[in-house]
């Protein structure tokens, strides 16, 4: 600093000091004029140098830095290295964007990037291919204008991105996209499309499979079964090993139908053609006629009650909703030991619906707990099969609770009994009317 001002004053000082010396010599008046001509000519030079510096900013880009003296070549020097610099690092933020940009060109997903209202700000070529989007004339447009189909649009709507969108004919038909918003920074969302179509044509394949397998099995089962009772009701037969293996075949084939029973409804539950046909569901009254099913069903064996804190009922289909909550009340009833206590509710969480059944069984370790609504899986298998489980119930109830927006809760530990809730959400919330509630209703009711 203090350099600098050395610097800047010395011809100023020395002028000064020139015109004091002339002001001995010739007089006042010519030193004056000596002096004012000195700092009108250095006052032009400094602007000369400004008026450089300004045409360089005016177009910095193409000019080159001036250059200066003095002082001012200082400046024109560090500001040289300066530009040196931010074009040096400019190049290499510009290689590294190009290569990032490569990078998700060849990425096997669509990507684009978008702004807290879902205005695009940057895509990649397969995202364009997948919304039919293009990045010299849509960016900044907001997607739902350029996408627009009502499951896309319901999806960003939703706020809720937990779960990724299955798209069927997002731009052409036959293409299947699975949709994924993953939100990050400050209020951004990368928006993430896959090609399944592959996938979801095989998974179909898969399900036509199952589904035409097990209704082509009913048939003999059915024919083989009544031959096994048959012969099995004949008074002739008098030899106790074979009524005995008359009785075991007769279990088997009764497990058998019931495996190829849940296997259809797990199709049709799956079939994406199979819409799901609603009406009011009068909850209460179900869960009553339930009750009193699973008290035959534990003939004595459990305390088995019934809570019934709201009377509200939904909007969806009595036929799955009585199959999703029997599944849950006939796996705590197989699962929970004689004596045990097993307890029914219908309340409201909040503004949302919830059905649950909590026992006081085995438990399930927490482990086990992700996996329990796929298809076959076991905890114990041994144990499972004695208590005539087919493995599919647990994946019918989340298939069906997933066809009417709700979520599946499941809390457990080893020993300490198991909890299974269905959560609905408030949109399928609907008040009973005055003649269609159960003329015995309670706000909260405790059946034994």
């Amino acid at each position: 600093m203090f350099d600098f001002w050395r610097r800047a004053l010395f011809f100023p000082f020395a002028f000064l000091l020139f015109s004091l010396l002339a002001w001995i010599t010739v007089g006042a008046l010519a030193a004056t004029l000596l002096f004012s001509v000195f700092l009108l000519i250095y006052i032009v030079l400094h602007l000369r140098q400004l008026e450089a510096l300004d045409c360089w900013l005016a177009d910095s880009d193409k000019c080159m830095v001036p250059d200066g003296s003095g002082l001012w070549g200082d400046v024109f020097t560090r500001l040289n290295r300066m530009v040196r610099q931010h074009r040096k690092e400019h190049e290499q933020h510009v290689a590294a964007l190009q290569h990032m940009e490569q990078a998700t060109s060849a990425l096997p997903e669509g990507v684009a990037i978008l702004d807290e209202a879902y205005h695009i700000e940057w895509c990649n070529p397969l995202a364009e291919q997948h919304f039919g989007l293009d990045s010299k004339r849509d960016i900044g447009q907001q997607i739902t204008y350029l996408a627009r189909q009502p499951e896309f649009v319901k999806y960003l709507a939703m706020h809720e991105f937990s779960e990724p969108l299955i798209l069927n004919g997002a731009r052409q038909d036959g293409l299947t996209l699975s949709i994924k918003l993953i939100p990050y920074g400050a209020n951004k969302l990368l928006l993430i499309s896959r090609d399944i179509t592959h996938l979801e044509r095989i998974e179909t394949m898969r399900r036509d499979f199952v589904a035409n397998v097990s209704h082509e099995l009913r048939t003999p089962l059915t024919v083989v079964n009544g031959f096994v009772e048959t012969l099995h009701d004949m008074p002739s037969l008098e030899n106790s090993m074979a009524r005995r293996a008359l009785h075991l075949m007769g279990e088997q084939m009764y497990r058998m139908e019931r495996l190829v029973d849940d296997l259809l409804t797990l199709s049709k539950l799956e079939n994406t053609l199979n819409a799901l046909q609603e009406e009011t569901v009068d909850v209460p009254g179900l869960l009553r006629t339930l009750h009193q099913e699973g008290q035959s069903l534990s003939a004595g064996k459990h305390t088995l009650r019934l809570e019934l804190a709201s009377n509200c009922a939904l909007l969806g289909n009595t036929d799955e909703l009585r199959s999703a909550f029997s599944n849950l009340i006939s796996n705590a009833i197989h699962y929970t030991p004689q004596g045990g206590e097993i307890l029914v509710s219908w309340h409201e969480q909040g503004d949302q619906p919830v059905f649950s059944v909590q026992d006081s069984g085995i438990g399930i370790a927490p482990q086990h707990i992700p996996r329990l609504t796929e298809r076959f899986y076991r905890v114990d298998s041994s144990r499972s099969r004695e208590t005539g489980g087919t493995g599919l119930g647990l994946a019918i109830v989340k298939h069906i609770a997933n066809r009417h927006q709700a979520r599946l809760e499941i809390a457990s530990g080893e020993g300490e009994g198991s909890t299974f809730s269905i959560v609905f959400s408030a949109s399928r919330r609907l008040l009973l009317c005055a003649e269609d509630a159960t003329t015995d209703y309670m706000p909260k009711t405790d059946i034994q």
